[in-house]
């Protein structure tokens, strides 16, 4: 009998939708485990880094920008704003909407995260030379480009 510790099946071993999917856990992991030693999550440092890069956003805008529902968005605004790293307010020109504005305490929480950010993309790099992750990240951005149908954008 053969051992099924050998391996993925042959059909499997070369099979791009496969092994991107097996590095997309293993990253999901490593960023997992490094957000967890700050007791945050990874959707904590998309949307504090959404806020930091674009300013005050209201809270559809950001759900919509870091690929949150309506629901997952206003669970993870509640926690950073129990937090302290944001405010939400009404909008003063359409109150029925909130406003969501990052805190200086949510700026340093955002350099922190994205320092933890960073070690987790290093981990997961780490067999690439610096050419090759270059190679790697331009290589991806065209098919995450494509599939989100925004081709040419730079949005990755």
């Amino acid at each position: 009998m053969e051992s099924i510790d050998d391996g993925p099946p042959t059909a499997l071993q070369r099979s791009p939708t496969w092994l991107m999917g097996q590095a997309g856990i293993h990253a999901q992991r490593l960023l997992n485990e490094r957000m967890a030693e700050a007791d945050a999550h990874r959707w904590h440092y998309s949307v504090l880094s959404a806020l930091a890069e674009c300013g005050p956003l209201s809270q559809a805008s950001l759900g919509r920008l870091c690929r949150l529902d309506r629901s997952d968005i206003a669970a993870v605004v509640g926690e950073l704003e129990g937090g302290g790293f944001l405010v939400r307010e009404p909008d003063p020109v359409d109150r029925r909407r909130n406003v969501v504005t990052i805190t200086p305490e949510g700026g340093r929480r955002q350099r922190v995260l994205g320092a933890l950010a960073v070690e987790a993309q290093e981990d997961l790099l780490a067999p690439l030379d610096a050419g090759e992750r270059e190679q790697l990240i331009a290589l991806v951005e065209r098919l995450v480009e494509r599939q989100s149908g925004r081709q040419g954008t730079g949005w990755a």
